[in-house]
């Protein structure tokens, strides 16, 4: 049978892809490595089909490796005569336990038919919190800052995993970023924040982010012709006399006297 890898999303049960809840709702048991994915798998499936694992808090290598030859040992056992999911916050193959499981079910349980269900991961949660656009002909680099680390070169980073807001920022800062930080977006555990103030977020937590984008480097797209010859009615005009047409049909669109609003 098969174990499935399911993407959770940031942290609200709604955010739960359609095809996350139902395999879900299909799997045997649903085993879960921490307390917040828990949480969210539990408004899925009923708490009893949860399977709890335990990871040691150590930097230990050999306490760790033992530990997921555990976890995996125990899930394959359920995936052998039936279907087990395995949840993560955010997507399984983007900063995610899911990727020490899947190398340990690989080395020693390598029967265990393998299937990821991808989720809503923190970079994109993150942009639409900060209604940041990342844009065509953009680039965009991820990196850890644990630990007060800022880290530059790319024009814009998504940095996870911000523990020390005050002391990244004045590195960044230093290094000609703008900077925004947003703590447990989309979360329904824990305040909701986004700041340009590192000194607002300086209490450590796992799950703080920055944006960081040097000003000269957006992109510029051809809709934003749009905005930048529009009068101070906000209507569009080059000064042709189709343009003055055009505005005219929109206004009467807008008012109700032309049909057509709905066109696709």
């Amino acid at each position: 049978m098969t174990l499935y890898g399911v993407g959770l999303g940031p942290g609200q049960a709604d955010l739960v892809t359609v095809r996350g809840k139902r395999a879900l709702e299909d799997a045997d048991v649903v085993y879960s490595p921490g307390r917040l994915s828990r949480s969210v798998a539990t408004e899925h499936v009923p708490e009893a089909r949860i399977g709890d694992l335990d990871f040691p808090m150590t930097r230990d290598e050999e306490k760790l490796r033992a530990a997921w030859k555990e976890a995996a040992a125990e899930i394959a056992t359920t995936a052998r005569d039936g279907d087990a999911a395995f949840v993560t916050l955010g997507d399984p193959n983007v900063y995610s336990t899911f990727g020490h499981l899947r190398r340990t079910l690989a080395a020693f349980h390598p029967e265990v038919d393998l299937e990821v269900v991808p989720g809503v991961s923190a970079v994109t949660a993150f942009a639409t919190a900060l209604g940041v656009e990342i844009t065509a002909g953009s680039s965009l680099a991820l990196r850890e800052a644990d630990g007060g680390r800022s880290p530059t070169g790319p024009d814009r980073m998504v940095l996870f995993k911000v523990t020390d807001a005050p002391s990244t920022h004045t590195g960044l800062v230093e290094a000609g970023y703008d900077v925004t930080y947003g703590r447990r977006l989309f979360m329904e555990q824990g305040e909701t924040l986004v700041t340009d103030d590192p000194t607002a977020i300086d209490e450590r937590d796992y799950y703080t982010l920055a944006y960081a984008e040097k000003p000269e480097a957006r992109v510029e797209q051809a809709t934003d012709a749009f905005l930048e010859a529009s009068d101070e009615s906000g209507l569009v005009s080059d000064g042709g006399a189709q343009d003055i047409a055009r505005q005219e049909r929109s206004e009467g669109v807008l008012c109700g006297d032309e049909p057509g609003g709905d066109r696709q």
